[in-house]
């Protein structure tokens, strides 16, 4: 049985005032919260429709109904269980080798996928404007599959950064140097921008190396490629031949 108290604090849970306030999140699914709980994220409580998790001791652990987990469920077809946990404390920004940075990205979607892609391409940094979407979005939670918990990431004043740095920043544009064509360096910075507007004119002046992915179709007229879509190309050609 789910209380009304914790239906109403579960479901605060997905605007991002209410995540902050309560310094906790929740992820749905038996693959995410498994890896949840393979790493140092603290469980605070798990909603399951089986006795499952054996892992999970009874104290922090309810089995529920279908019906009062979907009413705690952000998803449309809710998942056999939620887990909330507590949102860790920020960790230093570890720039050791390459890095990936985001300007302004707003689709939950995107991010999640962007995150599984820094955890698959061995990217151990994301660094995030604050205008780009919360990594601890249910909907970022969902896409991410559980490598939330691989990648570091940090929310900053990306301008102030970079003008510190002494790396490389790369910078995705439409009409710049072919990436296939171009050295790239293990240690750099990659800078994504927002999916309506790209890289932002503040953050494009401090762009060192501008990069794009160049069209093969016949008409050249596809306006441009989703930025998640984009990121994966880029940086699987970063990790070509290493």
């Amino acid at each position: 049985m789910v209380s009304k108290n914790q239906i109403k604090l579960i479901t605060s849970l997905q605007q991002k005032k209410y995540r902050i306030a309560q310094k906790m999140f929740f992820a749905e699914g038996i693959k995410g919260i498994q890896e949840l709980l393979n790493s140092n994220f603290e469980l605070i409580h798990l909603y399951t429709t089986k006795n499952d998790f054996p892992e999970v001791a009874a104290s922090h652990k309810t089995i529920t109904q279908e019906a009062d987990l979907k009413k705690i469920s952000a998803l449309s077809t809710p998942n056999s269980c939620l887990a909330l946990f507590k949102i860790p404390v920020e960790k230093p920004i570890n720039d050791t080798g390459l890095v990936l940075a985001l300007d302004s990205i707003r689709d939950p979607g995107n991010m999640g996928t962007i995150l599984r892609l820094c955890d698959w391409f061995g990217v151990k940094q994301l660094l995030c404007t604050a205008e780009t979407v919360d990594i601890y979005n249910p909907k970022v939670v969902q896409a991410t599959m559980g490598s939330i918990s691989r990648v570091n990431v940090n929310y900053i004043d990306l301008e102030h950064y970079l003008k510190a740095t002494t790396k490389k920043v790369y910078g995705t544009f439409m009409d710049s140097t072919n990436i296939y064509k171009t050295e790239l360096l293990q240690d750099g910075i990659i800078v994504m921008g927002n999916e309506a507007n790209g890289i932002s004119p503040e953050i494009e002046k401090l762009i060192t190396d501008r990069i794009t992915i160049p069209r093969f179709g016949a008409l050249q007229q596809t306006e441009s490629l989703n930025v998640a879509t984009a990121t994966a190309i880029i940086l699987s050609e970063f990790r070509r031949g290493i």
